[in-house]
């Protein structure tokens, strides 16, 4: 059985019973994805083609809430079910097996929750995603939201009542952006960042936001209105300011082999809040979130690649072994979690093993 490591457990002995019973609060819809792997080609009309392999696994806010829980983070998700097959398996996924608190979710009968079918051919992938609208709101599911450490919400021109709720009360809210299909990238967007303590999204977003022409620029832009921002960009690493520190920062992205990208923006996110809630320098918070956003491109599926402690331990000590092949500067630069790596118990949470492997004949 795996092992929990909690990476806050020095925060929440200091802070006794007055601390927060959780450290992250996320809402939105929960998918069903089924990823078909290993596919030549897609398939020409009127024919069938076969996948080497595949695997079903919580997607949508679901991947940044297995993200976060594998990190240790107190978890709870408030999210809209169906009570079909599909939503009676990501309930007890998220619930039994990745420990999120569903407390603030609800099934409802009737609807059909939503699905995702994902071919991942060459390395890249097309989806074909099914699903109604919500039977109710957010907000509504939320309702007063309980205190937190923070809090993951979408930058949209209206912000979600409850994520204002929550920010009113005094949880930081840390906001993600989802690519905009009209192309317009409204600046209005830019107005809802005075919620928020720290925005994270893409170079291209960033970019498209800011109607900047480079990472660096948009990044500056940012900084002007929310206390830490943070731009990925890829092999390129990540770029952050932190005006509450004063500390500007590049990290490099880690070289890897990258199979599928999916998910790999939940995980540097969740990533890096571990590493803010837990008072690390920003340096610091940028390389681990590369490192877990790196672990999880090399393995295919969203919430199923997500890394736990485990996985990051292993990285550390084949890192620590110096084996062939593997460059001292990884060494030194990582030399942060020496100390975090020698108290993660040798079970601790790893990939979806169980995910994948139980439900499914990867």
């Amino acid at each position: 059985m795996s092992r929990r490591f909690d990476p806050l457990a020095g925060l929440r002995a200091a802070e006794g019973d007055a601390g927060p019973t959780f450290d992250l609060l996320l809402s939105g819809w929960v998918f069903t994805d089924i990823i078909f792997t290993g596919l030549g080609g897609a398939p020409a009309d009127g024919t069938e083609v076969w996948a080497d392999g595949m695997g079903t696994s919580p997607g949508g806010v679901a991947n940044q809430a297995i993200a976060a829980s594998r990190l240790g983070l107190h978890t709870s998700l408030a999210a809209a079910f169906g009570d079909d097959g599909y939503g009676e398996f990501t309930w007890g996924i998220l619930a039994d097996q990745e420990h999120v608190d569903l407390s603030r979710s609800r099934r409802f009968p009737h609807w059909h929750s939503p699905v995702t079918v994902s071919l991942s051919i060459n390395r890249d992938r097309s989806m074909i995603s099914h699903g109604h609208p919500g039977p109710v709101t957010d907000s509504a599911l939320m309702g007063d939201p309980p205190a937190a450490r923070a809090a993951m919400a979408p930058v949209r021109e209206v912000v979600e009542p409850w994520a204002l709720a929550a920010a009113n009360a005094g949880t930081p809210l840390f906001g993600h952006v989802g690519w905009d299909p009209t192309g317009d990238w409204s600046p209005d967007v830019l107005e809802s960042l005075r919620h928020f303590h720290a925005f994270l999204p893409n170079a291209a977003e960033a970019m498209a936001l800011t109607r900047t022409e480079d990472p660096w620029a948009a990044l500056y832009a940012l900084a002007d209105r929310v206390p830490i921002a943070v731009v990925t960009h890829g092999s390129q690493g990540a770029l952050a300011i932190d005006a509450i520190t004063g500390e500007e920062e590049w990290a490099p992205a880690l070289p890897v082999t990258a199979w599928d990208p999916t998910g790999a923006g939940d995980s540097f996110s969740a990533a890096f809040l571990v590493g803010t809630l837990a008072g690390w320098p920003l340096a610091d918070r940028l390389g681990f979130a590369n490192l877990c956003a790196s672990l999880s491109v090399q393995q295919v599926g969203g919430s199923l690649a997500a890394p736990g402690w485990g996985d990051i331990a292993d990285w550390w000590h084949t890192v620590a072994e110096e084996r062939p092949g593997v460059s001292r500067h990884w060494l030194r630069r990582y030399r942060f979690l020496a100390d975090l790596i020698a108290d993660v118990p040798p079970g601790a949470v790893r990939r979806a093993t169980a995910t994948i492997g139980r439900l499914s004949d990867a």
